[in-house]
């Protein structure tokens, strides 16, 4: 497979991608999305399906997969790890939790 076919990250804003394969951590993959690139050598293994993280996130910051907030960063967040439960608190269907709710 391809390294374009490795990972999906569908807008800019987006600060994680989505591995459409297992990846190994230490794989170095350059996320496309629309013309901008990001350079990420994954630190965790990412199962197909995971999110990893393409931006630096701090806590708090906003967690965006296509192009829509889907989390709120628990911890900081460096490139390259591995993005789910243990660092994200999830936003959807928490009204009270959506900014200018």
């Amino acid at each position: 497979m391809s390294e374009q076919h490795k990972a999906v990250m569908m807008k800019p804003v987006d600060t994680v991608a989505v591995a459409l394969q297992a990846l190994e951590k230490g794989t170095s993959l350059i996320i496309t999305s629309q013309q901008e690139q990001f350079h990420v050598t994954l630190k965790h293994d990412i199962e197909f399906g995971h999110k990893f993280a393409v931006k630096q996130m701090k806590p708090g910051d906003d967690v965006m997969k296509y192009g829509e907030v889907i989390g709120s960063a628990q911890r900081a967040i460096a490139v390259g790890e591995h993005v789910h439960v243990h660092n994200v608190e999830g936003k959807r269907g928490r009204g009270d939790k959506i900014a200018g709710a």
